[in-house]
């Protein structure tokens, strides 16, 4: 029975994919909003997540904008839905041009730590379309590894890693991953991780993000240090109809030689870089996600 469910999912989801991929390029992300649109009302209950999410960081101070946080968080459902059709786009094969559109910044910064042989962190988050970032590395010939969390459904999972396996980069997922990961570097491999999700208390440490505490994931400053692996900081944003990565220098850790303080203070370091993106792209950020659950409220009363 669950076979047959499956199936199901997948078929409607490719029936309804499949306009996205036919529609010329420039159609198909106007439908994509549209399609952002409506879920920012059909979907209430993450849309208030949303709104709420906005609201509070604003009201921490870790956040400033010039338009009431409803408009922030409808702007950012549309570009959900455009990231949707370019991914849709690229799965049907028809996405080379989204690819070759994207314009590297700082690439130097990449190949002077790739360099030091010792494997490379990229530290991201669910900012503009996060997908292309690796896929438009892989693309430009440097594969990079991406951990993943497994879909709930098996056909769907397959469908997801053959786009995120285009141009040679491979997924690595969240289940099984530490090995794997130690294993690519040890390799002078490139991995890439999204540090913007809301963590078990077991995984992460909690720290100020965006002016509330959040839990973290710690596993990247921990691995980071050990291994002497170099972590380089890489983000997508959208600029007018085409896309730019930003590769950052690389992180310099901190000098605390108690090894519990320093993880913490990489920790806010790392999240420091994803912070200032949404700052500067409200309107690109996953602001539906609940990233500030499960903390005390004691945290935030301190």
């Amino acid at each position: 029975m669950r076979k047959i469910r499956w199936s199901v999912e997948v078929a409607l989801v490719f029936c309804f994919a499949l306009p996205f991929a036919l529609l010329p390029l420039k159609l198909s992300l106007k439908a994509g909003q549209l399609l952002g649109l409506l879920l920012y009302f059909a979907w209430v209950s993450r849309r208030r997540i949303a709104i709420d999410n906005i609201e509070q960081a604003v009201a921490a101070g870790g956040l400033s904008i010039k338009v009431p946080a409803k408009v922030i968080a409808r702007r950012s459902f549309m570009n959900l839905g455009k990231s949707f059709a370019e991914i849709v786009k690229i799965y049907f094969g028809m996405g080379r041009g989204i690819i070759d559109s994207i314009e590297a910044r700082g690439v130097e910064n990449f190949y002077k730590a790739k360099e030091k042989g010792k494997g490379v962190l990229f530290i991201t988050g669910h900012c503009g379309n996060w997908e292309l970032t690796a896929l438009g590395f892989g693309a430009r010939g440097e594969t990079i590894s991406v951990i993943a969390r497994t879909q709930n459904n098996p056909y769907l999972n397959s469908i997801v890693e053959k786009i995120r396996s285009r141009y040679g980069n491979k997924v690595i997922y969240k289940e099984n991953a530490l090995m794997a990961v130690l294993s690519e570097l040890r390799q002078n491999r490139v991995v890439g991780i999204l540090m913007d999700q809301a963590v078990v208390p077991e995984e992460g440490v909690i720290i100020d993000f965006l002016g509330r505490g959040a839990w973290t994931i710690k596993i990247p400053a921990i691995m980071a240090r050990r291994l002497k692996t170099a972590v380089v900081p890489a983000f997508m944003h959208r600029e007018g109809d085409k896309y730019v990565g930003t590769f950052y220098p690389e992180v310099r850790f901190s000098q605390d030689p108690d090894p519990e303080k320093a993880m913490l203070e990489d920790t806010k370091t790392l999240t420091g870089y994803i912070e200032n993106y949404i700052r500067e792209h409200p309107d690109e950020w996953l602001w539906l996600h609940r990233r500030w659950k499960r903390v005390p409220d004691s945290y935030n009363a301190k």
